[in-house]
């Protein structure tokens, strides 16, 4: 279940880069266009928080797996 939030989050992020680029084309869109790049950014920390070891090696997304 989690990988799959995680792959959504991925997928969203790309969406989100994609439509930013699409408008910051766009005469008076510049700001929605950086507030989705900023979304995009926290999507991908969030994964990002979920799936990098720690000093360890251990991951919050492996040790949920464990259980």
């Amino acid at each position: 279940m989690m990988a799959t939030a995680l792959s959504l989050a991925m997928l969203a992020a790309i969406a989100l880069v994609g439509g930013a680029i699409f408008l910051w084309n766009r005469p008076g869109y510049r700001k929605q266009a950086i507030l989705m790049l900023v979304a995009a950014a926290v999507a991908l920390v969030n994964v990002a928080i979920w799936t990098l070891p720690d000093r360890e090696g251990h991951s919050p997304v492996g040790q949920l797996a464990d259980r």
